[in-house]
């Protein structure tokens, strides 16, 4: 089973410059490790050292954040598709 990831523009530069990914895994948790494996250099800037999602990146599941759902352990089917949304900080 393959789900579609968007990857935003600031992180296509380590996904060869690919905008959508697609990924095996039953979990929104499963789909994340398969693209840190398949991209490394991604991992540490979606993860924090101890493993866990940093706080600045939001991952929704067909425009709903994961956060609100089941986290990482969210189901995902190949109709489902995942975004990447890294926080932006803005100023004045």
């Amino acid at each position: 089973m393959a789900t579609k990831v968007l990857i935003p523009t600031p992180l296509r530069q380590y996904t060869n410059k690919a905008d959508v990914v697609e990924l095996s895994g039953n979990t929104v948790g499963e789909l994340l490790e398969d693209l840190t494996e398949r991209f490394s250099p991604l991992k540490k800037h979606l993860f924090s050292e101890d493993g866990k999602l940093r706080s600045f990146v939001n991952v929704y599941l067909n425009d709903e954040d994961i956060r609100y759902l089941q986290k990482e352990a969210t189901k995902v089917t190949e109709k489902d598709v995942v975004s990447i949304v890294p926080s932006i900080a803005g100023g004045s």
